[in-house]
């Protein structure tokens, strides 16, 4: 037997086990229960959002008991402006998990949907159960506390056999961190759970059927709401999608590898295809400059100054950072810069290295901007683990991140990074309501499914199972690069906006061309009408300078 077939058996047995483990939820048992629906209160967010509305509901805890405990939720609503056509309410998810659905409504993207949709629709985001504003899981105090939780020479994942051990011992020991502090909502945050609660505010607001769109983790949401409520979907938008088999049995890793090698792949081939308007070009090409600054970085760490010493992990979380956001590859001050000032630093070019960190603070500021937060210590990270964790078995013990490790490496350089922070989940308990299939239904409206040729953060393999899955969806294909395509293609934002308003899906097999290359000069990519904000940013990270 080959190393990849053992490999992939012994996936497949993790997953058997996760299945075994956990009562499989079914459409019946999910709208047998009846919890009391809220009034929801809308009052003004305060004078830095004008025109948007917050409230607060309180919805049940464990809606086996739909009467008993509550738990409270977070909303954020642009009103629709044409109330004498309203249509609805559209209800937004952007990803995760841990996202915060009232924040993409409060800082830009609520307005800049409502007017693409005509001011048609109220414009509703929520953050899930657990998130942010909505009684949020905590497993630290303060930012503070968090980083000093993980060691200084700890990696950002371990690329170094001597780093394996102490890695996955750190991480797994973030169950014990997070279950001691015995707070309530922590058992309860199954994508199940979000799903029961969504289906609630769907009856607050008034609506008879859900209209929505989610984003990356978000994808996860709408598929577990297309099978647990199938009758429910008036209009469901899934763009940058997880292969739900996958992702709850945790097997993402198996496109994960390959995905962001092959994104990454486009941005070296595009890099010498723009030729001199890409920084990192030479002659000799840029697949082969990466490859020696790799190496070299993966022998010795480089030292940018200010106490900074550049290591090979850090390279491939930039590398994969980058696979989010073509619009942040080329220009003044982007990846290829970046990828540029350390190949010379490298070399030892003098003021490369100081330009170098420049660079990356720069960049990491303007991902920043694009997702402003509203306190000091945002849960993203907590809330990650409680509801990632709480949704998947992962394997238990270190011999097996060691093997599936290697395994991802195979795939491409970023694999393992993309790995090796699931042994958080080594030893978290699964949360009891969790919702692990099946996952093939029919929904009462279909559905449409948007991927992108080369999102190395969600697979466009995600996409093409789902849409199989969603029997009677819609595929929307984008031949570009990026996570997820509304907003970053015009011809994919005028789609969705023509499904959500009346349902028009696009022709089978519609493609939608890729931008112009992202090493062009950065004008060739601005695009008319309202201004949509980055969706599917890069997460949270410990030590992550």
């Amino acid at each position: 037997m080959t190393g990849l077939r053992w490999i992939v058996r012994m996936l497949a047995a993790c997953a058997f086990v996760g299945i075994s483990a956990a009562a499989v939820a079914s459409p019946q048992v999910a709208e047998r229960h009846h919890p009391p629906i809220p009034a929801i209160a809308w009052s003004d967010c305060g004078e830095d959002f004008p025109g948007i509305e917050c409230a607060t509901v309180e919805v049940p805890l464990d809606y086996d008991t739909p009467r008993g405990a509550t738990t409270t939720l977070a909303l954020a609503r642009v009103a629709a402006s044409d109330q004498a056509n309203k249509i609805g309410t559209v209800f937004l998810n952007p990803g995760g998990p841990g996202g915060s659905g009232v924040d993409l409504v409060l800082f830009g993207f609520g307005e800049a949907l409502a007017e693409l949709l005509g001011g048609k629709f109220d414009v509703v985001g929520f953050d899930p159960r657990g998130v942010a504003a909505s009684d949020p899981v905590f497993c630290f105090d303060s930012a503070d506390e968090f980083n000093a939780f993980f060691p200084l020479d700890l990696p950002l994942f371990p690329y170094l056999k001597q780093q394996e051990r102490p890695y996955y011992n750190t991480y797994a020991a973030l169950a014990r961190q997070c279950f001691g502090r015995k707070q309530p909502i922590i058992s309860h945050m199954s994508t199940a759970d979000v799903v029961r609660d969504l289906d609630v505010l769907r009856q607050a607001v008034g609506d008879s059927k859900l209209t929505y769109l989610g984003f990356s983790y978000g994808s996860y949401i709408g598929m577990t709401y297309a099978n647990l409520f199938p009758n429910k979907v008036r209009a469901l938008v899934i763009d940058g999608v997880l292969d739900p088999r996958r992702w709850s049995s945790g097997r993402q890793i198996q496109t994960d590898r390959i995905a962001a090698g092959e994104e990454f792949e486009e941005f070296l081939r595009l890099c010498d295809e723009a030729g001199d308007a890409c920084a990192f070009h030479v002659s000799g090409g840029a697949a082969g400059r990466y490859e020696a600054l790799a190496n070299a970085l993966h022998e010795e760490p480089l030292d940018l100054g200010e106490g900074f010493l550049y290591s090979y992990d850090y390279l491939i979380a930039d590398s994969s950072d980058a696979l989010y956001s073509p619009e942040l590859w080329g220009g003044p001050g982007g990846y290829a810069d970046l990828f540029d000032f350390l190949a010379d630093a490298v070399l030892g070019e003098p003021g490369a290295a100081a330009a170098a960190r420049a660079t990356r603070r720069a960049i990491r500021e303007r991902i920043q901007d694009e997702s402003p937060r509203r306190t000091d210590y945002p849960n993203d990270f907590d809330a990650y683990l409680a509801n990632m964790c709480g949704d998947i078995q992962f394997p238990v013990l270190f011999p097996t991140y060691h093997i599936i490790g290697r395994y991802a490496e195979e795939g491409s350089r970023i694999g393992p990074f993309w790995w090796w922070g699931n042994a958080a989940c080594a030893l978290w308990p699964t949360a009891p309501d969790r919702y692990i299939g099946p996952w093939s239904t029919v929904t009462s409206r279909p559905a449409l499914v948007v991927g992108n040729y080369f999102d190395g953060v969600t697979s466009y393999e995600g996409a093409v199972g789902s849409s199989r899955l969603l029997r009677n969806s819609r595929l929307l294909s984008y031949a570009g690069w990026g996570h997820t395509a509304f907003g970053r293609s015009d011809c994919v934002t005028e789609h969705v906006v023509d499904y959500l308003l009346d349902g028009t899906l696009p022709s089978k097999g519609t493609v939608c061309p890729a931008n112009p290359n992202p090493f062009l000069p950065a004008q060739a990519l601005r695009k008319a009408g309202p201004r949509l904000p980055m969706i599917g940013l890069p997460p949270v990270r410990p030590n992550a300078r």
